[in-house]
């Protein structure tokens, strides 16, 4: 079977005849990254990887979203890391958008393609390469996590989407599926990461307002997203950070499927005291 291939950005620079004219927002409540502003001059390049460049996506902001951060990263051939995580109490989740990676993780071996999915637990150990002709581009998720008395911490796990089902949300006759990596009554896990699908003409059909950080990279399709109190159009490549409480709701018109890979912060009882 086919890998997918899921937008990654190239990088380079408008032409100097373009208008300055973009969808990017920075608002209280949510901010919108379009995928047009996702060039050269605003990468990062990291300690203790070779050939490679990153587009910080979200970080802990004071007074926003303060639980995780949330990168692009494109490995070019023969580049990659030995020591990814320089926080042992961080965990990652690794999802490929192009190219192939080849991953050590806990001393074992896998070959990573398009729609390959990893978790990393906080401590683990683990390194990533590129031993490909072309570069490879990955969505990682870091969060701290949070230890609770009577859980372990979560095993290390790969996997790829096509081999995880997406789940039909109730009554929407498969126009809105979320595809679950971590078991959702698995309260040794503080986060998620999940591919929600909407079907053309499928929707969030009320405005979610909850406790969740949320951020959103869309791998497929269009729609218009309901973020506060304005509705915004996203295409593949875009990326939606949303803080606490953000109203959020979802119309997907068409005419091709709309996904998106989510971030939210779960199964944890609000600190009230300092650690």
């Amino acid at each position: 079977m086919t890998a997918p291939t899921y937008y990654a950005p190239t990088g380079g620079l408008p032409d100097q005849t373009e208008l300055l004219t973009d969808r990017a927002v920075v608002k209280e409540a949510y901010t919108v990254i379009p995928k047009g502003v996702l060039r050269d001059i605003v990468t990062s390049n990291l300690p203790g990887w070779t050939a490679t460049r990153t587009w910080v996506l979200a970080r802990p902001v004071e007074g926003f979203a303060t639980t995780f951060a949330q990168y692009i990263v494109e490995v070019s051939p023969g580049g990659g890391s030995e020591k990814p995580e320089p926080e042992v109490a961080v965990q990652s989740v690794v999802f490929l958008l192009s190219g192939t990676l080849e991953l050590t993780l806990q001393g074992e071996s896998h070959h990573l393609e398009a729609g390959s999915y990893v978790y990393v637990p906080a401590g683990a150990t683990w390194t990533l390469r590129n031993d490909g002709d072309v570069p490879a581009a990955f969505q990682w998720v870091r969060k701290e996590y949070e230890p609770v008395e009577g859980y372990d911490t979560p095993a290390a796990f790969v996997t790829h989407d096509r081999d995880v089902e997406g789940k039909e949300m109730v009554g929407t006759n498969g126009a809105w599926k979320t595809q679950r990596f971590a078991d959702p009554d698995d309260l040794a896990h503080d986060m998620h990461v999940n591919i929600v699908s909407f079907e053309p003409g499928g929707k969030i059909p009320f405005a979610e307002t909850h406790i969740m950080e949320h951020g959103i990279y869309v791998l497929e399709g269009t729609a218009v997203y309901r973020l506060n109190d304005d509705w915004v159009e996203v295409e593949a490549g875009d990326f939606m950070w949303l803080r606490a409480f953000c109203p959020q709701a979802c119309y997907a018109g068409g005419p091709g499927r709309f996904r998106y890979l989510l971030y939210k912060d779960v199964n944890r009882q609000v600190r009230l005291t300092r650690r």
